[in-house]
Order: structure tokens, then C-alpha cells, then sequence
């Protein structure tokens, strides 16, 4: 897409590369996975630019071309998207994440109501830490499960079978994820758990993928019932990465969503 700014936007001990589409419509924030960066969103930069919105994508500390932070000071992930808000003059802005981008997203909304016209999160708990739902999530995986191959975690097997190119190029886009090395684990600066959930303050659209290993849709259907209002939409077939494997319905999910908060703000 031409007309895309690229910059850098100061945090507290470092910098967040960000583009952003500009214009004057609602802002979208997109946060990424762990296994990712700003490079993750090319089925939604466009389109979601074509729909009247102003897109931003940003890469987190420690991933493609931010500033990768000491490992003992990882920093806060709400706190770092609440200083790049507040360094693009955003205002309220729609957040929409995926996988360990919801944990940094819920974290924001829970610590920052009045900054987000809503959230959308993709194939993420959030990091709720109740002890009971954290032992029912690890019963999902084997020992070993998270030292196979991250494409074969993150996306699912239809994918990978039916799109060779878009493998390809997803690995080559995981390949430069991490400026330090390794994955950056922030700090989360909200307890997230059923009770707060239940205190969120944006309108909330889920979103399910039918062969997610980590996240399947009775895991995301619980936490639907924990946040009311929240909407659930399970799409078959997909992965840990469903704006990446399924971008046109991906984006009929998450416009549709927006448009309908949009009206009832006006």
C-alpha cells in the first residue's frame, strides 16, 4: 500500500518501530503474536485502510526493529502501547490482537477503559492466571508440545498443506521476529482472571480457530461466557493465526464488528 508511514515512537529505555496508513478515520491498533512482528498484518494493512480506518502496526520490544530491551527490564506491554498511543495522538482506538498479543491488549483495556472503542482478540486466553483454568490449559499439551516447530504450532495443518508460498513467507517473516535473539516475555501490569474480565469496558469480539492447538473454541467459548457482551466467531480449518490464514474472512469478522461499534457511537 503507497502512502504508508514508517517511524519510530519513544518508549521508557527504547523505541517501537510502527507504519501507520494515516488518515482521519477510527484509529485500529494491530498487536501481533510472539512468533511475530508489524511485518504480520500485509491481509490487513489495505483493507482495513479501504474501510475508512487509520492502521497502525507495531512491532514490540525485542521484535523486528524495536529496540530490544535487557532481559531482567522486559518492560510492560500495555504501558509500551500506551506510550505509542500517546506519541501518534491516537485517542480512542480499536485494538485488534492475536494469539500472545491478547494478553498485552486485555492488559491495556483492564488498566486503560476509556482509551479503546473496543477489542477484538484472536486465538488468545490472555493470560488468565487462575490456577484451576492455567492446569486445564496445560492438560491441552504434551510434554515437549511447545519445542516443535513454530509453524507447525502456529498455523493450521490446512494452511500449511493448501498455501506452500504463504508458508514460506511466514516463516521468512518469523525468521526476523526477534532483534534480541529469542522471544520477549513482558510484564503484565493488570491481574487478568475471570473476575476482571468480567469488568472490561469495551465491546469484545473473539475469535476462534477450528484446529488452534493452543487456544481450541471450547477454550475461547468459557471465555466469551466470563465477559459479557462478548461476541464469538469460530472459523474451521484454522490455526494459532487466523488474520494470516484466513485474511478475507478474518476481515469480514473484524470490519463487521467495528462498523457495528462505530454506529452505536454515533
Amino acid at each position: 500500500m503507497t502512502g504508508v508511514r514508517e517511524g519510530k515512537a519513544a518508549i521508557p529505555g527504547g523505541e517501537l518501530w510502527y507504519w501507520d496508513t494515516g488518515g482521519d478515520g477510527p484509529p485500529v491498533v494491530l498487536l501481533h503474536s510472539g512468533t511475530g512482528s508489524a511485518l504480520s498484518w500485509p491481509g490487513q494493512q489495505t483493507a482495513f485502510a479501504e474501510a475508512g480506518y487509520r492502521v497502525i502496526g507495531y512491532s514490540r520490544r525485542g521484535h523486528y526493529r524495536s529496540s530490544a530491551p535487557p532481559p531482567e527490564v522486559p518492560g510492560s506491554g500495555a504501558d509500551d502501547l500506551a506510550a505509542l498511543a500517546s506519541a501518534l495522538e491516537l485517542g480512542p482506538f480499536h485494538a485488534v490482537a492475536v494469539a500472545a498479543g491478547g494478553i498485552y491488549a486485555a492488559d491495556f483495556a483492564l488498566g486503560h477503559p476509556a482509551a479503546l472503542r473496543s477489542l477484538v482478540i484472536a486465538g488468545s486466553v490472555m493470560g488468565i492466571t487462575d490456577a484451576d483454568w492455567q492446569a486445564r490449559l496445560d492438560a491441552l499439551q504434551f510434554p515437549g508440545f511447545r519445542g516443535l516447530p513454530h509453524d507447525f504450532l502456529e498455523l493450521g495443518p490446512s494452511y500449511r498443506a493448501e498455501n506452500p508460498d504463504g508458508l514460506t513467507e511466514w516463516r521468512r517473516i518469523h525468521e526476523l521476529a526477534y532483534n534480541g535473539g529469542e522471544m520477549v516475555i513482558q510484564h503484565v501490569t493488570n491481574d487478568i482472571t475471570w473476575a476482571t474480565l468480567g469488568r472490561l469496558a469495551p465491546p469484545v469480539l473473539l475469535i476462534a480457530g477450528g484446529a488452534d492447538l493452543y487456544v481450541p473454541p471450547p477454550a475461547m467459548r468459557e471465555v466469551a461466557a466470563h465477559i459479557p457482551g462478548a461476541q464469538l466467531v469460530v472459523m474451521p480449518d484454522v490455526g494459532h493465526s487466523a488474520p494470516w490464514e484466513r485474511p478475507e474472512e478474518f476481515n469480514r469478522a473484524v470490519l463487521g464488528f467495528l462498523g457495528r461499534v462505530e454506529a452505536a457511537r454515533t
